[in-house]
């Protein structure tokens, strides 16, 4: 179960935060702090004692807007850390979304928080610690699908990731995997890039699919096809891009080439064929 600090300088969101996170099962203890300097203080504390001291934090859900130091700040003094806890930005602004993805937030929570909402930032926490201590989750007491909580989160692939964004592969245990911020409806999701099967160009914008749903980012193809090469992704058509271990099928069907991924079947343009047949080899021999 979770050790929670939350961090807020206002203290009726504060103690609200605090109701919602106690009454969740999966939580062990949530303290507060109303300012940046005693989150530290705290953090610190709990960093000396070792993961299983009694002052133990697994988790710090962080407001940004504070007096004194932000909760940008206290995020990056944090990754200074050897094994820092996880973060999740609970706030009332959109624009800091870039921002806490690069310092690797499992997860943006608006304001005003609802329920449903935490519950699914809960379970992502729980089950990326969980994935740590090498212990499999089983689902909430209370009953709450946190995987559709909050209008789309998404499941990972049969036989990888259990759901939503609990990965392997290269994600090092106990860390968040890489993610991609998401806009929906108002509410920046953080996308997992190890449950992206193919990726879509549409103009300058791409459409991520996943095992069962899709996004749409303002992100040029080419510029994912760049960031996302030493991920497996590779280029298959000037407006596909897939993750390789995501492919079922090779098609050779009259000279043409296509990929079966999932449910959907992509062309293979005849520039790109001979090197896509060449890495699903390698890829076959590990």
């Amino acid at each position: 179960m979770l050790r929670v600090l939350a961090v807020d300088d206002e203290k009726p969101a504060l103690g609200e935060l605090l109701y919602l996170l106690r009454s969740d099962p999966r939580v062990r203890s949530a303290d507060g702090a109303t300012d940046a300097t005693e989150a530290l203080r705290r953090i610190s504390r709990a960093l000396d004692a070792g993961p299983d001291g009694e002052d133990g934090i697994d988790v710090v859900f962080l407001d940004i807007h504070m007096a004194g130091l932000t909760g940008l700040d206290v995020a990056r003094l944090l990754a200074e850390f050897a094994r820092p806890p996880l973060i999740v930005f609970v706030t009332a602004h959109e624009g800091f979304a870039v921002q806490a993805f690069d310092l690797k937030a499992v997860d943006y929570v608006l304001k005003p928080v609802r329920r449903e909402r935490l519950a699914e930032a809960v379970r992502r926490v729980s089950d990326l610690t969980a994935a740590a201590r090498g212990v499999r989750q089983s689902p909430p007491a209370n009953g709450v699908d946190a995987g559709a909580a909050g209008g789309g989160a998404v499941p990972g692939r049969p036989g990888s990731a259990a759901t939503g964004p609990l990965v392997t592969g290269s994600t090092a245990p106990g860390t968040a995997p890489e993610q991609i911020p998401v806009e929906l409806g108002g509410v920046t999701r953080f996308v997992p890039i190890d449950e992206i099967a193919y990726v879509e160009a549409q103009g300058d914008y791409a459409r991520l699919h996943t095992a069962e749903g899709s996004h749409l980012v303002r992100i040029p193809l080419s510029t994912l096809e760049e960031r996302w090469a030493s991920r497996g992704f590779v280029r298959i058509h000037r407006s596909h891009l897939v993750a390789l271990g995501r492919i079922d099928e090779l098609r050779l069907d009259a000279g043409a080439t296509s990929v079966r991924v999932g449910t959907a079947e992509l062309a293979v343009s005849r520039r790109h064929a001979r090197q896509l047949r060449d890495l699903l080899m390698r890829h076959a021999r590990g």
